[in-house]
Order: C-alpha cells, then sequence, then structure tokens
C-alpha cells in the first residue's frame, strides 16, 4: 500500500542521516511508505540500505529529519513524548534481533512487562500473560528466566510480549538472524499465524530469504531509498 488511505502507520518523504566524525551520512532518503490492517511486509535490502532506520522511524522509535510519520491519522510530530509513548505502548509491538528480554524476570513477568506499563493489575497481567504465551507454544515456561530458554523460546516469549496489549502492527528487526533454519521457520509460521488468525499487520528488516518468501508485499530499499514496492 503505497498512498495513506486507511494506513495504520504512513511515512511521508522521510528522511534521516547520522553524524560519523565530521560526515553526514544519509540512511533514509525520500522514503513514502503506508501499512495497512493486515499486511505481512518485509522490508529487504543489503546492509546499509537503512531498513533498520526506516522500521524505527515508523515505529516512533526515532525521529525523522525531515518528512511526517503518521499514526492512525495522528502527525507524530505533533504529540508530546508521552503521547508518542503512549501510542507505542497501545498500537505498536516490538520483536528484536537480541531478543530484549529483561534477564532477571521471568517469561511471564517480561511477557506482562507491557501490561504493567498500561497498568494492568497483578492477576489480570497473569492470567493474561499466561494466556499469550500458551498461544505460542510456551504453555509451560511461564516461571522460567530467558537464561534457561533456547533462543526459539525467548523468541516466542518476545513475540507474545509484542501482542500484549493487542497491537495493530508488530515491527520485526531481523526476528530470525540469530536462529537456526528450522526454528526460524516455525517462528515465522507463528507470526503468520498470527497475522491471520488477529488481522495483526506485520512489518520485518530482514536479510532472511525465508521471511521474504513468505511475505504478502515487499519493499526492497537501496541507499536509503525505495527501489521496489511489489505485492506477492
Amino acid at each position: 500500500m503505497k498512498e495513506g488511505a486507511g494506513a495504520l502507520v504512513e511515512g511521508r518523504d522521510l528522511h534521516r542521516a547520522y553524524v560519523l566524525g565530521q560526515a553526514r551520512v544519509p540512511a533514509v532518503r525520500g522514503v513514502s511508505i503506508s501499512i495497512a490492517p493486515g499486511e505481512f511486509v518485509a522490508l529487504q535490502g543489503p546492509s546499509g540500505s537503512g531498513k533498520t532506520t526506516l522500521l524505527n522511524l515508523l515505529g516512533l522509535l526515532d525521529s525523522p529529519d525531515s518528512g511526517q510519520v503518521v499514526v492512525d491519522a495522528k502527525e507524530a510530530d505533533t504529540l508530546t513524548e508521552d503521547e508518542r509513548s503512549d501510542l507505542r505502548r497501545d498500537r505498536f509491538g516490538f520483536v528484536f534481533q537480541t531478543f530484549n528480554l529483561i534477564p532477571v524476570l521471568t517469561a511471564e513477568e517480561n511477557v506482562g512487562y507491557p501490561l504493567a506499563l498500561k497498568g494492568v493489575e497483578g492477576n489480570a497481567r497473569r492470567d493474561r500473560a499466561r494466556e499469550l504465551l500458551a498461544s505460542v507454544g510456551l504453555p509451560d515456561k511461564a516461571e522460567v528466566r530467558p537464561d534457561l530458554l533456547s533462543g526459539g523460546q525467548r523468541q516466542r516469549v518476545a513475540i507474545a510480549r509484542a501482542l500484549a496489549n493487542d497491537p495493530a502492527v508488530v515491527f520485526a528487526d531481523e526476528p530470525t538472524a540469530n536462529l537456526d533454519s528450522h526454528t526460524a521457520d516455525e517462528i515465522l509460521e507463528l507470526m503468520r499465524g498470527i497475522n491471520a488468525s488477529r488481522g495483526v499487520s506485520f512489518l520485518f528488516a530482514t536479510h532472511d530469504p525465508n521471511v521474504v518468501r513468505r511475505a504478502r508485499r515487499v519493499v526492497t530499499l537501496h541507499d536509503g531509498m525505495i527501489e521496489s514496492d511489489r505485492a506477492l
């Protein structure tokens, strides 16, 4: 979806550069993109093409130097930081290459953490976390800490955490990069199932051809610009 009608998230002419020493290095250059309800989208391209930067801009983890991010028809640069934080918490989920779980918390506590930030009380938070762990195939791992879980199990916990507040969009940055091929396939099928059954949109930044093959839309970036945007 290239135009903004009905979009959950839209980037309009986004530019973002970073200062490295004396140089200003452009990471995203004039990108316009929209994500609609129920999409399953892969951002692909070589290292340095701007995939992660674009993901972070659309997910409100970073701000563009120029251009506009629009979420639910709200222009992000008109919002306070608290309002941006509330949008991230309530409308977005995030899955990262390195899982980003809190090591001292159990799987249940990690999944329940976004709910705690929203003020959900203890029993309701526990029940929701356990329901989500069961939905990602880990009903017996609620009391286990991340260091005692396999990589695939940790990524399943991360997915459950990303779904805690019923997001409209899940942003996934190289979610299969630290997994063996069999486990990566299982994680991708899990995400496809969530997309199909719950209508949650997924936007991946990825080098993994297996992710690209399963996507329903592939956006190719090169040198910070969209080279192609095609539905499959």
